[in-house]
């Protein structure tokens, strides 16, 4: 396949993350922009750091969530961090999950919580298999003499 063409895919592919799907908000791109020759590797190390965190923080909720007595204090401070990274990265759908997941926790409700533990984890399976996808197009990209091209239009 031509490098334009891998482009032109890997763009298409980008924007249906923003505009379609609603995976990814604004804040994807400004981490892009702060990729450059002397880090080319940024973007594919912080959601890197996303995946770890993401991974442990679900580990945490699900132990913390499956105690006879559950600390929803200390639920709520794993929902906000999982909030924070994603919300870092623009991972918009786990972002508003944990919004809800927050609120459930302030409430005490359990069921909800546990529908919510299950709800954030699926948003992060789909933005996890998303990234992996783009990062790939990216990784041939590169592989093929091109450069990553930049989505221009903001939001």
């Amino acid at each position: 396949m031509e490098v334009d063409q891998m482009q032109r895919e890997c763009l298409d592919y980008t924007k249906s993350l923003f505009l379609e799907k609603g995976f990814l908000d604004g804040q994807f791109l400004q981490l892009q922009q702060l990729q450059d020759e002397n880090n080319p590797d940024f973007v594919v190390e912080v959601v890197s750091l996303f995946f770890e965190d993401s991974e442990r923080l679900l580990n945490d909720l699900t132990f913390a969530l499956n105690q006879k007595s559950i600390d929803f204090k200390k639920v709520d401070a794993h929902v906000h961090q999982l909030k924070g990274s994603s919300s870092s990265i623009g991972a918009q759908r786990v972002k508003n999950c944990c919004i809800s997941f927050r609120n459930f926790c302030e409430e005490q409700n359990i069921d909800a919580c546990l529908s919510c533990l299950q709800q954030v984890r699926q948003e992060y399976c789909h933005v996890k298999n998303k990234f992996e996808t783009l990062i790939r197009l990216e990784q041939q990209i590169v592989a093929a003499g091109g450069s990553i091209p930049m989505m221009e239009f903001s939001f």
